[in-house]
């Protein structure tokens, strides 16, 4: 079975005027149901994790849901009591995917990936950095960890607000012309040229993210696994097919694996005009994770779980 983070709050009301959609963490888990899945409940993301990683005022903004206007317009919608309420969660969500994944070699959350916020704003969809949140918190239990950013856009707020710390990675493969226009430093950068298909991208992420995973040798790898490198995803500008998607999460468990690491996935970003169809793009990925690692343990136990 494959271990899946999942909350009710996950899934909130669309608040006014935004272009989010809102019910696609609610597919995904309808999406995964039928298969052979072990779900686990986060629980609320403690205030100090929250406050370790992002600044208190904005903290306390966000749980109040009184984010002032010009925030808001930079994350994207309005944060309502009910968006406050998945933010708290979301976190959590990550740190117990991570946990999981440490015990059975991988697990997923079926939110997360919010790499766009900053330590006091939102910003892309982003209200808390669930990725650093989770880093942080796992770099005090003493485990190292590894973020994977595989999203179309650059993981930004992830790469500025582990910065400097010797306990944590941040690796980002990206559409180099995309959302933010000011990138930020990740230990590694690796952007792209719009267009870019399967092979280059491929090839690409083999060829930088394998020698970066012997260097650093972390504990565990929390993956950002948006879809929308996708092709035709709305806001983004490579040009991966869905084959493509399926090799890139088989290359990123493969690796894992071969470096006997647990790996932790969130859902990251996908885009377009049918909620149903972006969310089985995130489904196939999640379980071609599951899959692989279920496979190895079957095969011939590579996997060093810690």
């Amino acid at each position: 079975m494959i271990a899946i983070v999942h909350h009710p709050d996950y899934v909130a009301p669309a608040p006014a005027r935004s272009t989010y959609q809102w019910n696609k963490n609610g597919l995904i888990r309808d999406l995964l149901d039928p298969h052979e899945i072990d779900w686990h409940v986060p629980d609320p993301t403690p205030l100090a994790w929250l406050e370790a990683v992002h600044d208190p005022d904005y903290v306390a903004e966000v749980l109040a849901a009184r984010v002032p206007r010009e925030k808001e317009r930079r994350t994207g919608f309005p944060i309502t009591p009910q968006v406050a309420r998945r933010a708290r969660v979301v976190p959590g969500g990550t740190y117990l995917a991570a946990r999981l994944a440490l015990q059975h070699g991988f697990a997923a959350n079926s939110a997360g990936g919010s790499h766009h916020a900053l330590a006091a704003t939102g910003a892309g969809y982003c209200v808390f950095n669930d990725l650093a949140i989770a880093a942080v918190q796992l770099a005090a239990e003493g485990i190292r960890t590894m973020i994977v950013d595989c999203d179309v856009h650059q993981g930004d707020g992830t790469a500025a607000l582990t910065a400097g710390r010797g306990d944590m990675t941040t690796y980002s493969i990206h559409a180099e012309k995309n959302f933010p226009v000011r990138k930020a430093r990740s230990t590694l950068d690796v952007p792209l040229a719009d267009g870019t298909g399967d092979v280059a991208y491929l090839d690409t992420l083999r060829a930088t993210l394998t020698p970066l995973l012997d260097a650093v040798r972390p504990d565990l790898i929390l993956y950002q696994a948006g879809v929308d490198p996708f092709a035709d995803d709305r806001l983004g500008r490579l040009a991966l097919t869905q084959d493509g998607l399926d090799q890139r999460e088989r290359l990123i468990a493969g690796l894992a694996i071969e470096h006997g690491l647990p790996l932790a996935s969130t859902v990251g970003g996908g885009y377009g005009t049918d909620a149903l169809e972006v969310a089985q793009r995130h489904v196939r990925s999640v379980l071609t994770l599951g899959r692989a690692f279920t496979s190895d343990r079957a095969g011939n136990n590579r996997l060093l779980v810690r």
